[in-house]
């Protein structure tokens, strides 16, 4: 059963295929996939391939992603979990994205928060990383407002657009989260 997380203002819970309009109405958005590391997506399509690997990615335990909902609205706002995850390992990589009416309103910060929670104490991850492009100035401050640290510059660490770009990679830590 793919589990649900609560905040206060957020129900975190499964991306399906009733999600696809609102999930293009997002993954179209350039402002929003410059820093996602694919490209804006055309068609509904490429939106119902991208939930399908979700969903294979929870079904190998390779990965999990959710779909933000507000609650006032019952709207889908954007997504957000952990890829490459590895048990063996206990780490895991965050990855999340929001629509840009709900940018710089405490809604990422809230759901990283509860993604932080849901990995050290559920998964009983000992490490979360996150990679985060050079220009992304407002997640690497969201990440470090949180308590990631970051490590280093990855040099040509995802292509994009047809052109290799650098990354910072971020972590955080189970003995450094602080529930």
């Amino acid at each position: 059963m793919f589990p649900i997380i609560t905040t206060e203002r957020l129900y975190l819970r499964e991306i399906n295929v009733t999600d696809i309009n609102r999930m293009f109405s997002i993954l179209s958005r350039e402002e929003v996939t410059k820093y996602y590391g694919l490209e804006a997506v055309k068609n509904s399509s490429e939106v119902l391939e991208i939930i399908h690997y979700f969903r294979e990615m929870y079904e190998t335990q390779s990965g999990i992603r959710w779909g933000i909902i507000e609650k006032e609205t019952n709207q889908l706002i954007g997504s957000c979990g952990f890829n490459a995850y590895q048990v063996r390992n206990k780490r895991a990589e965050l990855g999340y994205e929001l629509h840009p009416d709900y940018w710089r309103k405490g809604y990422a910060t809230e759901a990283i928060k509860a993604l932080l929670s849901y990995g050290f104490d559920i998964l009983q991850l000992n490490r979360i990383g996150a990679i985060v492009f050079p220009e992304n100035i407002p997640s690497q401050m969201l990440l470090e407002k949180i308590g990631f640290m970051k490590e280093g510059l990855l040099r040509d660490y995802l292509i994009q657009g047809k052109k290799a770009h650098n990354t910072f990679v971020y972590s955080i830590l189970a003995n450094e989260w602080d529930r």
